[in-house]
């Protein structure tokens, strides 16, 4: 099934400062034999929206609270605009952390305040006057549309309208850091996407670093610029989004991200081999973003009339082309040669096998 979803805005390209510096990074909890994160090492540029997936038990979790030390790491550095906050007191840790917004999966909202109430919590803790908590709070829920809502409870809420309140109070500081765990996973799909398109125009009108942590390749795909994917605790794979999903190069990567391809739909048994002049080739054309079109009209001209598309997965992200195409050729070619396909029309060529003519 072909997906050719609008193409989102590019990531930034002017060059940026390393907002988030993580070096041989690792985490074992007392009493396992397993390190939760193995010597994890990535920087996030400022103002990116930056991604980390994985299967539940990756170390997800565990590497964003060593981000803001809710977890203290077992080895390795975190630098966050130019602090080690390894290096930090308690009482600068806490001062520190106001400049760092937290979103958690389960919102953690005070059932018994108000909205406005629970978006104030931590500027009333941390002595801010009444009047300016309050003009806050009102600029807050106007930014994540809930401005009618101020004076309700949380159990009137919607799913998304509480992480919308949540939202609001991780940006009663104005951080320059937003870490959300696993934001979106208690929601439904249209509910997570009006959140995702909430967190991007947050990330484009403040210009705050975002690192999200999910198990939802949808989200990585319609919201973040680079993505790192986490398996048993160690990076795998990173880089822009539209490389990793075009070119996934580890095999978790490609578990997790590459969509499934499609040979239940041959006409026939799938053979390594050619059976001679009366088969036919199928055959996988990729584009990862390189700049290669699947120009279907010049592949019929190449492969012959008789070529079947068998499966279409395109899509766009940041702007370039992605996915891949099945194809079966014509019969009578007996061995296919991937040579023959010009790079601007694929960026990579497979053959999976061959089956039989009929």
């Amino acid at each position: 099934m072909a997906m050719l979803n609008w193409p989102m805005p590019p990531e930034p390209q002017a060059a940026a400062a390393m907002h988030i510096q993580v070096s041989g990074l690792s985490k074992r909890y007392p009493g396992q034999q397993n390190d939760a994160l193995r010597e994890v090492t990535l920087e996030v540029e400022q103002g990116t929206i930056f991604g980390v997936i994985g299967r539940s038990g990756a170390g997800k979790s565990s590497l964003i609270r060593c981000l803001n030390r809710l977890e203290e790491p077992s080895a390795g550095r975190v630098v966050i605009d130019g602090v080690a906050i390894s290096e930090l007191t308690a009482s600068e840790l806490v001062q520190w952390r106001r400049g760092t917004g937290m979103i958690f999966q389960h919102f953690n909202l005070m059932s018994a305040k108000t909205v406005r109430e629970n978006v104030e919590l931590p500027m009333r803790v941390a002595g801010v006057p009444k009047a300016q908590r309050r003009q806050k709070a009102e600029e807050l829920l106007a930014l994540v549309g809930l401005s009618e809502k101020a004076e309700v409870y949380p159990a009137q809420l919607s799913g998304g309208q509480k992480q919308r309140v949540g939202i609001a109070r991780a940006l009663v500081h104005d951080p320059k850091l937003l870490l959300c765990d696993e934001a979106t996973s208690a929601l439904d799909p249209e509910t997570t996407r009006s959140v995702l398109a909430l967190l991007r125009d947050i990330n484009q009108r403040k210009g705050i670093t975002i690192v999200l942590i999910t198990h939802e390749m949808e989200v990585i795909h319609d919201l973040c610029h680079q993505v790192a994917v986490l398996d048993q605790g160690k990076i795998v794979e990173q880089g822009p989004v539209w490389q990793v999903y075009g070119d996934p190069r580890h095999e978790t990567t490609r578990q997790l991200l590459a969509p499934a391809r499609g040979t239940t739909m041959l006409p026939g048994k799938l053979s390594a081999k050619p059976y001679g002049d009366s088969c036919r080739a199928l055959i996988c054309l990729r584009y990862s973003g390189q700049g290669a079109t699947p120009q279907l009209a010049k592949l019929s001209a190449l492969l012959g009339e008789e070529l079947l598309l068998l499966e279409s997965a395109l899509e766009w992200i940041q702007e370039r082309q992605t996915g891949h195409l099945l194809l079966l050729t014509a019969a009578g070619r007996g061995g296919f040669n991937p040579a023959i396909i010009p790079a601007k029309l694929a960026d990579r060529v497979e053959v999976l096998g061959y089956v039989a003519a009929n």
